[in-house]
């Protein structure tokens, strides 16, 4: 974990007093003061108090400027480079050098105030972390031969057994050993709606026990839980900068010093060459200091970035960097893995076709009977299916024989059953079924599972991998954002063109190992330059890693997870154009920041240079354009 999620935890423990309290708020406060100061300057200059006047205003330089000025001082020395807040400081004292204290201090009051909506952006972005670490119990209820005993949750080891009470939070993530209950899981998913959890069943850290006591299973450490992988990725996502960002901050160093060269310049060459007086001179180049500095543009582009991902973290989208959203407005086509990602990842039974005169509902609990002592998925997906179409108890098979790539053989009152492939019961018969339906169903994408009994062919059940039931809304609308959609797939090309037809995608490649789905990635990006993977596997990471946008869904598996710059906490598809149109806004607020700005700069520099802008509203106009730029960001928090 991070050091601020460490600090975080210790806030958490620690008892909060009012300093404590009050510290994000200092720079406000000090803007505050700093204003109240000004207030009383100006009275005073006004009751011909000037001295008096004077020392009001240099305390409201000292408590407005403080934190600006060694913020800016610690970054020239740090970086040996002159800054914008720099250039501030050297507007300020120059204001005061000609005498013109009061603009002075309006110029260091309207700055605090810009860096405190600054702090109020960052403290915003990082509200969702702090509300996480709150949720985290500190305590769990360990049951140990009988001794059950509270203990600390970073105590906890993989293996121990928990109990967690109704409304209860989950202190780890586990696997539900003993119970039935419901969970809210908003706190990691952002679902609203509970959701029912019972034996065998993975629950996570964070996550409220509604209605029934449960034992837990301990399955990972308190620092590798998803709760925690969460709070260290928006971390990691909001020290990371975008590349508009990195651009701004190069440009910065440049044009500061550019600004100092011609403030110098024009300290003298107006006098010289114009006619203006000295005065008007020193002047004018105080003004061009103040409206020259970038302060509007800087700030064009992190309160956004920052707003933007705590945004995507509150909804369930969690952005690896400022740059990965970036790219994501640049988008030409996604490709997607099909098993887990477009499909549910589970086989399903599609359909049962039973002989005509054998009883449906009896043959099926024979076949679970016999498929419940196989653990192959498709034995498991049958089995389930006859639960839910029976409450009867399955038999109790004799002679089973597991055929390893064929299928299953058993006794089962008297008779010899045979479940399998084509091959295993009779291909000749097998595709003869039913009138010959069986190359319908697999042309439609099912695997196909015959049963055989007493060498007689009985019944044909039929397998799919459930296409999810938002993939064909979330592929149309990517399409409607212009996004050209794929799928990539090891299954093979009947399989994989029923699925593609199914969801909707616009091409589908077939066949493909790991290497293969690398190399198709590879292939998108020379056809259509930035171009996003979405996937859940560890045979995905590769392509994750080579797409320029790697999307993972959070059910996924922890390479997938690690490998990917936007993760999914829920397995929700919708939310990749959710993530998309948050991008696209981003860079919109983004422009509109940059060319505003850019604007008033040149607009300001122009009428100084005609002397028709004085010093107030110099200042005015330029902080003000700063303040506006950050509350234009901070719409991204909606």
């Amino acid at each position: 974990m991070g050091s601020e999620a460490k600090a975080l935890d210790k806030r958490k423990t620690a008892p909060e007093g009012f300093l404590d309290k009050m510290k994000p708020h200092a720079e406000l406060i000090a803007a505050a003061i700093s204003g109240i100061m000004i207030a009383v300057g100006f009275l005073l200059d006004k009751g011909d108090y000037r001295a008096e006047s004077i020392i009001a205003y240099l305390l409201a330089f000292v408590i407005g400027g403080f934190a600006k000025a060694k913020e800016g001082i610690e970054e020239t020395i740090e970086n040996k480079e002159l800054n914008v807040e720099m250039l501030m400081v050297l507007a300020a004292i120059g204001s005061a050098i000609i005498g013109y204290w009061t603009e002075g201090a309006i110029l260091i009051f309207i700055f605090a105030v810009s860096g405190a909506l600054e702090t109020y952006t960052m403290n915003k972005s990082n509200k969702e972390i702090s509300a996480l670490m709150e949720l985290e119990p500190e305590e769990a209820l360990l049951i140990s031969g009988g001794d059950d005993r509270l203990v600390p949750v970073a105590d906890l080891k993989v293996g121990d057994i928990i109990l967690v009470k109704p409304g209860e939070r989950i202190p780890s993530d586990g696997r539900i050993q003993k119970g039935r209950t419901n969970i809210d899981e908003a706190a990691i998913t952002g679902e609203s709606i509970p959701v029912s959890k019972s034996d065998e069943d993975n629950v996570f850290a964070g996550t409220v026990n509604l209605t029934g006591s449960i034992n837990i299973e301990i399955t990972k450490e308190s620092t590798d839980t998803l709760f925690h992988k969460i709070i260290e990725l928006v971390q990691n996502a909001q020290s990371e900068k975008s590349p508009s960002q990195l651009f701004i901050e190069r440009f910065e160093g440049t044009y500061v010093k550019v600004v100092l060269a011609v403030v110098f310049v024009m300290m003298f060459l107006p006098h010289f060459i114009l006619g203006w007086s000295w005065n008007e001179s020193l002047y004018r180049a105080m003004v061009l200091l103040v409206v020259a500095s970038p302060c509007a543009l800087v700030a064009s582009i992190m309160p956004a970035t920052l707003s933007a991902i705590s945004n995507g973290a509150r909804h369930g989208i969690l952005f690896k960097g400022g740059v990965h959203l970036e790219n994501l407005s640049h988008l030409k086509a996604i490709a997607f893995d099909k098993t887990g990602t477009l499909t549910k990842g589970k086989p399903e039974v599609n359909d049962l076709i039973v002989k005509e005169g054998l009883n449906k509902a009896d043959i099926l609990l024979k076949i679970a009977s016999i498929e419940n002592h196989s653990n192959h998925p498709l034995a498991q997906a049958i089995v389930q299916y006859a639960k839910t179409k029976s409450d009867e108890s399955l038999f109790d098979p004799e002679n089973i024989e597991d055929v390893p790539g064929w299928g299953l053989q058993a006794s089962l009152n008297g008779k010899v059953w045979k479940i399998g492939k084509a091959e295993f019961v009779g291909k000749e018969a097998a595709e003869s079924f039913a009138g010959g339906i069986s190359k319908q169903l697999a042309s439609q994408g099912n695997t196909l599972v015959f049963v055989q009994i007493n060498g007689q062919l009985g019944a044909m059940i039929a397998l799919k991998d459930i296409v999810r039931d938002e993939t064909k809304a979330a592929i149309d609308i990517l399409k409607t954002q212009g996004i050209y959609t794929v799928m990539i797939t090891g299954d093979s090309e009947k399989t994989a063109n029923a699925i593609a037809a199914e969801s909707h995608v616009d091409r589908f490649f077939a066949n493909c190992l790991p290497e293969e789905k690398v190399n198709h990635v590879k292939r998108l990006k020379d056809e259509f330059q930035t171009v996003a993977m979405v996937g859940d596997g560890i045979n995905d990471a590769p392509a994750l890693a080579t797409a320029n946008v790697g999307i993972a869904m959070g059910e996924g598996t922890d390479v997938a997870l690690e490998t990917a710059d936007v993760v999914l906490m829920k397995n929700d598809l919708p939310r990749i154009s959710e993530a998309i149109n948050l991008s696209r806004r981003m860079n919109r607020i983004i422009k509109q920041n940059v060319v505003f700005s850019i604007a008033v700069i040149a607009f300001l520099i122009c009428s100084n240079f005609f002397q028709v802008l004085d010093l107030p509203y110099g200042v005015i106009g330029h902080e003000g354009s700063t303040i506006l730029v950050i509350l234009n960001s901070l719409r991204l928090l909606k």
